[in-house]
Protein backbone atom coordinates (compact mmCIF):
# COMPACT_ATOMS: atom_id res chain seq x y z
CA UNK A 1 0.00 0.00 0.00
CA UNK A 2 1.02 3.23 -0.52
CA UNK A 3 -0.23 5.86 2.27
CA UNK A 4 0.19 10.19 2.01
CA UNK A 5 -1.19 12.53 3.67
CA UNK A 6 -1.90 15.77 1.60
CA UNK A 7 -2.36 19.07 2.50
CA UNK A 8 -6.05 20.16 1.53
CA UNK A 9 -7.38 23.91 0.86
CA UNK A 10 -8.99 22.79 4.54
CA UNK A 11 -6.83 20.97 6.27
CA UNK A 12 -4.79 17.36 5.88
CA UNK A 13 -5.95 14.42 3.94
CA UNK A 14 -4.93 10.66 4.10
CA UNK A 15 -5.05 8.77 1.07
CA UNK A 16 -4.07 5.22 0.57
CA UNK A 17 -4.25 3.13 -2.11
CA UNK A 18 -2.75 -0.42 -3.26
CA UNK A 19 0.46 -0.75 -5.19
CA UNK A 20 0.02 -4.88 -5.75
CA UNK A 21 -2.44 -6.57 -7.51
CA UNK A 22 -3.05 -8.99 -4.81
CA UNK A 23 -4.29 -5.87 -2.36
CA UNK A 24 -6.65 -4.47 -4.98
CA UNK A 25 -10.79 -6.07 -4.81
CA UNK A 26 -12.29 -7.11 -7.89
CA UNK A 27 -14.77 -4.81 -6.76
CA UNK A 28 -12.14 -1.92 -7.26
CA UNK A 29 -11.10 -3.26 -10.75
CA UNK A 30 -14.69 -3.69 -12.14
CA UNK A 31 -14.87 0.26 -10.84
CA UNK A 32 -12.08 1.04 -12.82
CA UNK A 33 -12.78 -1.50 -15.92
CA UNK A 34 -16.14 0.42 -16.13
CA UNK A 35 -15.65 4.19 -15.40
CA UNK A 36 -16.22 6.23 -18.58
CA UNK A 37 -13.26 8.88 -19.37
CA UNK A 38 -11.32 7.56 -16.83
CA UNK A 39 -8.86 10.28 -15.24
CA UNK A 40 -6.39 9.64 -13.12
CA UNK A 41 -8.14 11.46 -9.97
CA UNK A 42 -10.50 8.83 -11.03
CA UNK A 43 -8.75 6.23 -10.34
CA UNK A 44 -7.21 7.00 -7.51
CA UNK A 45 -10.57 7.97 -6.14
CA UNK A 46 -11.86 4.54 -6.60
CA UNK A 47 -8.89 2.42 -5.17
CA UNK A 48 -8.66 4.96 -2.17
CA UNK A 49 -12.44 5.27 -1.50
CA UNK A 50 -11.58 8.99 -1.09
CA UNK A 51 -14.26 11.50 -3.49
CA UNK A 52 -12.98 13.36 -6.02
CA UNK A 53 -14.09 16.33 -4.32
CA UNK A 54 -11.98 16.17 -1.68
CA UNK A 55 -8.80 15.27 -3.94
CA UNK A 56 -9.78 18.03 -6.11
CA UNK A 57 -8.58 20.53 -2.87
CA UNK A 58 -4.96 19.35 -2.63
CA UNK A 59 -2.82 22.26 -3.00
CA UNK A 60 -0.39 20.30 -4.34
CA UNK A 61 -1.13 18.48 -7.52
CA UNK A 62 2.58 17.08 -7.61
CA UNK A 63 1.57 14.88 -4.76
CA UNK A 64 -0.35 12.96 -6.92
CA UNK A 65 2.62 11.46 -9.08
CA UNK A 66 3.50 8.35 -6.79
CA UNK A 67 -0.27 7.37 -6.67
CA UNK A 68 -0.25 7.98 -10.53
CA UNK A 69 2.74 5.82 -11.05
CA UNK A 70 1.09 3.03 -9.13
CA UNK A 71 -2.08 2.75 -11.04
CA UNK A 72 0.01 2.88 -14.13
CA UNK A 73 1.54 0.02 -12.37
CA UNK A 74 -1.67 -2.18 -11.26
CA UNK A 75 -2.85 -1.19 -15.71
CA UNK A 76 0.08 -3.56 -16.62
CA UNK A 77 -0.05 -5.99 -13.78
CA UNK A 78 -3.67 -6.90 -14.73
CA UNK A 79 -2.96 -7.83 -18.19
CA UNK A 80 -0.56 -10.57 -16.71
CA UNK A 81 -3.08 -11.60 -14.37
CA UNK A 82 -5.25 -13.00 -17.39
CA UNK A 83 -2.43 -15.51 -17.90
CA UNK A 84 -2.30 -16.88 -14.09
CA UNK A 85 -3.81 -20.38 -13.57
CA UNK A 86 -2.92 -19.91 -9.77
CA UNK A 87 -6.27 -20.78 -8.38
CA UNK A 88 -6.18 -20.14 -4.40
CA UNK A 89 -6.92 -22.90 -2.27
CA UNK A 90 -8.98 -21.34 0.36
CA UNK A 91 -11.25 -18.01 -0.34
CA UNK A 92 -12.87 -16.12 2.51
CA UNK A 93 -16.26 -13.36 2.05
CA UNK A 94 -17.58 -11.55 5.28
CA UNK A 95 -20.91 -12.10 5.56
CA UNK A 96 -23.19 -10.44 7.99
CA UNK A 97 -19.98 -9.32 9.15
CA UNK A 98 -18.45 -12.63 9.96
CA UNK A 99 -15.45 -14.83 7.98
CA UNK A 100 -17.28 -17.59 6.15
CA UNK A 101 -14.26 -19.17 4.00
CA UNK A 102 -14.23 -21.96 2.23
CA UNK A 103 -12.40 -24.55 -0.28
CA UNK A 104 -11.72 -23.97 -4.00
CA UNK A 105 -9.51 -26.19 -5.51
CA UNK A 106 -10.98 -29.54 -4.46
CA UNK A 107 -14.23 -28.46 -6.08
CA UNK A 108 -14.14 -26.32 -9.21
CA UNK A 109 -17.38 -27.48 -10.18
CA UNK A 110 -20.45 -25.09 -10.49
CA UNK A 111 -23.53 -26.75 -8.52
CA UNK A 112 -26.26 -27.39 -8.15
CA UNK A 113 -27.82 -27.48 -11.88
CA UNK A 114 -29.64 -24.04 -11.41
CA UNK A 115 -26.52 -22.61 -10.44
CA UNK A 116 -24.70 -24.28 -13.51
CA UNK A 117 -27.14 -23.39 -15.76
CA UNK A 118 -27.20 -19.71 -15.16
CA UNK A 119 -23.41 -19.27 -14.91
CA UNK A 120 -22.98 -21.25 -18.69
CA UNK A 121 -24.91 -18.99 -19.76
CA UNK A 122 -23.14 -15.95 -19.27
CA UNK A 123 -20.09 -17.49 -20.23
CA UNK A 124 -21.58 -18.18 -23.35
CA UNK A 125 -23.20 -14.72 -24.30
CA UNK A 126 -19.70 -13.35 -23.39
CA UNK A 127 -17.77 -15.24 -25.45
CA UNK A 128 -20.47 -14.69 -28.10
CA UNK A 129 -20.49 -10.81 -27.59
CA UNK A 130 -16.75 -10.69 -28.28
CA UNK A 131 -16.71 -12.92 -31.51
CA UNK A 132 -19.88 -10.34 -32.81
CA UNK A 133 -16.86 -7.56 -32.23
CA UNK A 134 -13.60 -8.64 -33.08
CA UNK A 135 -14.27 -11.82 -35.07
CA UNK A 136 -14.31 -15.63 -35.04
CA UNK A 137 -10.70 -15.96 -36.42
CA UNK A 138 -7.94 -16.42 -33.41
CA UNK A 139 -10.50 -15.11 -31.19
CA UNK A 140 -8.84 -17.38 -28.62
CA UNK A 141 -5.81 -15.00 -28.77
CA UNK A 142 -7.48 -11.97 -27.26
CA UNK A 143 -10.35 -13.16 -25.09
CA UNK A 144 -10.16 -12.00 -21.77
CA UNK A 145 -13.79 -12.01 -19.99
CA UNK A 146 -15.29 -8.74 -18.65
CA UNK A 147 -14.56 -8.65 -14.84
CA UNK A 148 -18.03 -8.07 -14.28
CA UNK A 149 -19.20 -11.36 -16.16
CA UNK A 150 -16.85 -12.61 -13.62
CA UNK A 151 -17.95 -11.56 -10.79
CA UNK A 152 -21.42 -13.12 -11.74
CA UNK A 153 -20.19 -16.21 -12.53
CA UNK A 154 -18.25 -16.43 -9.62
CA UNK A 155 -21.58 -15.82 -7.43
CA UNK A 156 -23.41 -18.43 -8.75
CA UNK A 157 -20.53 -20.73 -8.00
CA UNK A 158 -20.12 -19.81 -4.15
CA UNK A 159 -23.87 -18.63 -2.99
CA UNK A 160 -24.74 -22.05 -1.64
CA UNK A 161 -21.24 -22.63 -0.59
CA UNK A 162 -20.70 -19.75 1.01
CA UNK A 163 -24.11 -19.19 2.49
CA UNK A 164 -25.02 -22.31 3.52
CA UNK A 165 -28.55 -21.70 1.96
CA UNK A 166 -30.75 -23.73 -0.80
CA UNK A 167 -30.21 -22.51 -4.30
CA UNK A 168 -32.35 -19.36 -5.79
CA UNK A 169 -31.66 -17.58 -8.64
CA UNK A 170 -32.28 -14.11 -7.49
CA UNK A 171 -30.53 -14.70 -4.12
CA UNK A 172 -27.67 -15.99 -6.33
CA UNK A 173 -27.26 -13.02 -8.31
CA UNK A 174 -27.08 -10.61 -6.25
CA UNK A 175 -24.39 -12.17 -4.42
CA UNK A 176 -21.84 -11.15 -6.90
CA UNK A 177 -22.28 -8.06 -5.20
CA UNK A 178 -20.14 -10.02 -1.96
CA UNK A 179 -17.84 -10.94 -4.51
CA UNK A 180 -16.66 -8.10 -5.14
CA UNK A 181 -14.91 -8.31 -2.02
CA UNK A 182 -12.66 -10.79 -3.23
CA UNK A 183 -8.81 -9.98 -4.19
CA UNK A 184 -8.88 -10.01 -8.05
CA UNK A 185 -5.94 -12.43 -7.88
CA UNK A 186 -8.10 -14.96 -6.15
CA UNK A 187 -11.65 -14.33 -7.82
CA UNK A 188 -9.72 -13.56 -11.88
CA UNK A 189 -7.89 -17.15 -11.63
CA UNK A 190 -11.25 -18.96 -10.57
CA UNK A 191 -13.23 -17.06 -12.85
CA UNK A 192 -10.49 -17.59 -15.64
CA UNK A 193 -11.02 -21.63 -14.68
CA UNK A 194 -14.90 -21.60 -15.59
CA UNK A 195 -14.44 -19.62 -18.69
CA UNK A 196 -12.01 -22.56 -20.24
CA UNK A 197 -14.04 -25.78 -18.89
CA UNK A 198 -17.50 -24.04 -20.81
CA UNK A 199 -19.93 -25.77 -21.39
CA UNK A 200 -18.77 -28.57 -18.41
CA UNK A 201 -18.09 -26.21 -15.69
CA UNK A 202 -15.69 -28.33 -14.04
CA UNK A 203 -12.36 -29.76 -13.56
CA UNK A 204 -11.35 -30.83 -16.91
CA UNK A 205 -8.27 -33.46 -17.44
CA UNK A 206 -7.85 -31.90 -21.18
CA UNK A 207 -5.32 -29.90 -22.28
CA UNK A 208 -6.14 -25.83 -21.84
CA UNK A 209 -5.17 -25.63 -26.05
CA UNK A 210 -7.79 -28.13 -27.04
CA UNK A 211 -10.38 -26.33 -24.77
CA UNK A 212 -9.71 -23.20 -26.03
CA UNK A 213 -10.00 -24.45 -29.64
CA UNK A 214 -13.55 -26.04 -28.36
CA UNK A 215 -15.14 -23.39 -26.94
CA UNK A 216 -16.59 -21.21 -29.86
CA UNK A 217 -18.27 -24.61 -30.87
CA UNK A 218 -19.53 -24.89 -27.72
CA UNK A 219 -21.04 -20.98 -28.28
CA UNK A 220 -22.52 -21.65 -31.34
CA UNK A 221 -24.04 -24.90 -29.66
CA UNK A 222 -25.60 -23.33 -27.10
CA UNK A 223 -27.00 -20.42 -29.14
CA UNK A 224 -28.53 -22.29 -31.69
CA UNK A 225 -30.01 -24.58 -28.32
CA UNK A 226 -31.83 -21.07 -27.24
CA UNK A 227 -32.69 -20.11 -30.64
CA UNK A 228 -34.31 -23.61 -30.79
CA UNK A 229 -36.08 -23.33 -27.41
CA UNK A 230 -37.67 -20.02 -28.65
CA UNK A 231 -38.98 -21.09 -31.58
CA UNK A 232 -40.64 -24.36 -29.64
CA UNK A 233 -42.36 -21.61 -27.08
Amino acid sequence: MIEKTLRTTHGKLKVRIPSRLDEVTLGQMMALQEAKDLGDLDAISILSDVKVSDLKSVTNAADFVQFADAVLSLSHQIKYLYNSDEVPKTITLLIDNKPVTVNVLRNLSVEPAGAFMAARDIIADEIADHIKIYGEENWQDYFNPSLGACSKVLGYYLYCRVTGNPYDEYAAAAFADHVKQLRVTEALPIAKHFFLSYPDLSRQRTGCWHRLQQLWKNVQASMRSKSLSISIQ
